[in-house]
């Protein structure tokens, strides 16, 4: 059996000296899990980066055993950002996250959208407040919704506004950007909070009740901000 997609490749790993196991998240067949042969080639291995797309030929046996990939490449994204450290890392962080939050051969269209649209997202001015919106779409596509703006308390201090949520443990205060999407000039510090409200959301929510770890990936990115 067989199919011919497109996808984005969002994981691979060395397989045996030659051969790599890969996973695209593609437009009709969602997240797929296989194998490239010849992957360390020269060629095939110049355009098998985390975050390009690619056309897909798959072979299969039984959907219960790993089958191959060939594999064209359609669109290289990556190589565009290897001398922007912080973009760069940030590719790798997101196509993690649809590694860790979608399952195999589910298709949704609604995902490999996003992914498309953060290629969009990431040559923005304010690219970095518009991935963590990024980031909190994708929560709500596995069925996580954070709704910020239905729980969050506001005060004045200074007359300034501030953003909370109050659980009988503590007031967490939110950070503007996230209800006043208006809101421009932002420094890094604002935005580590940021993508540490949605981290913590994720790890509690989805990763631990999941027993799976904290991205590295997601870290390094945040650790590029300071």
């Amino acid at each position: 059996m067989q199919w011919d997609d497109v996808g984005y490749l969002i994981s691979k790993k060395k397989y045996n000296e030659n051969s790599a196991i890969v996973e695209f998240f593609t437009e009709k067949h969602g997240k797929a899990t296989g194998i490239i042969f010849g992957a360390s080639s020269k060629k095939i291995k110049s355009y098998l980066q985390i975050g390009n797309k690619l056309h897909l030929n798959y072979n299969y046996k039984a959907d219960s055993r790993l089958g191959y990939f060939k594999a064209e490449i359609f669109r290289a994204y990556t190589p565009f950002y290897f001398d922007n450290k912080k973009k760069l890392s940030c590719i790798i962080s997101a196509m993690n996250l649809i590694k860790i939050l979608t399952v195999e051969s589910q298709e949704n269209i609604k995902i490999y959208n996003l992914i498309e649209n953060f290629y969009l997202i990431i040559n923005l001015n304010q690219w970095i407040k518009e991935y963590i919106f990024w980031e909190l779409k994708l929560l709500e596509l596995v069925g996580f919704n954070l709704e910020l703006d239905k729980i969050v308390e506001i005060e004045n201090y200074n007359n300034e506004k501030k953003y909370f949520v109050k659980s009988s443990k503590e007031k967490k205060y939110i950070p503007n950007f996230l209800i006043d999407r208006n809101e421009i000039n932002l420094d890094n510090d604002k935005l580590e909070k940021g993508l540490k409200l949605v981290g913590d959301f994720l790890e509690k929510n989805i990763l631990k009740p999941n027993n799976i770890n904290y991205p590295i990936s997601r870290i390094e990115f945040i650790n590029q901000l300071k």
